[in-house]
């Protein structure tokens, strides 16, 4: 592993742990052993280091999807949805690092008061909603899914998807307790009546 890339996975766990704002460099410098100079070198400021994350917090979620959809064959859109809600639940529970990021508000913050950010940020969740769009749409065309307006339904189902996520991420409650009902609702706000 070059000494960019350990600077960039040891600043992503303390990014995950204490939020931006309360990660400073030189406790980073001295995790991975590097001079505060090196980690300069390679990222020129605290900003985009945080960028370099997220972008590759982005990447890796694009990937991670990518290889789901390679592998999985779903029989219908009602099941390609269902695939992906227990998807993204597992991939917070496995990637949980990467979840803290997302769900801290000093990210968002920074999402607001910078576009470079927000641009980032936004990629990062439009992807996911459309991966739950896509789903919903090939269900409306195989039946499976009523017509219901395809990009706020996806939107909605997200919002209940990441709000047990975020239980999961900042240990409020056992998420994995929720997923059974989470995906009867689901089904019963999709399914043709």
């Amino acid at each position: 592993m070059s000494k960019k890339d350990d600077i960039l996975r040891t600043a992503t766990r303390l990014f995950s742990e204490k939020g931006y704002r309360n990660t400073a460099i030189a406790e980073l410098a001295k995790l991975t052993g590097v001079a505060e100079g090196t980690i300069y070198y390679h990222f020129k400021t605290k900003e985009e280091l945080f960028l370099a994350i997220l972008e590759n917090l982005r990447q890796t979620l694009i990937g991670a999807f990518e290889d789901f959809f390679a592998e999985k064959r779903f029989a219908s859109g009602l099941e390609m949805i269902e695939g992906s809600i227990f998807y993204y639940l597992y991939l917070v529970g496995t990637r949980e690092e990467l979840f803290l990021i997302l769900h801290r508000y000093d990210a968002y913050e920074m999402a607001l008061g910078n576009p470079v950010f927000g641009k980032e940020f936004s990629g990062i969740y439009n992807f996911i909603l459309d991966t739950f769009q896509k789903a919903i749409a090939r269900g409306q065309a195989d039946g499976s899914i009523a017509d219901l307006p395809a990009g706020k339904t996806a939107f909605i189902v997200f919002a209940m998807v990441d709000g047990i996520a975020r239980l999961k991420t900042f240990n409020l409650y056992d998420a994995s307790a929720l997923y059974e009902q989470l995906v009867i609702n689901c089904r019963r706000m999709l399914r043709k009546a």
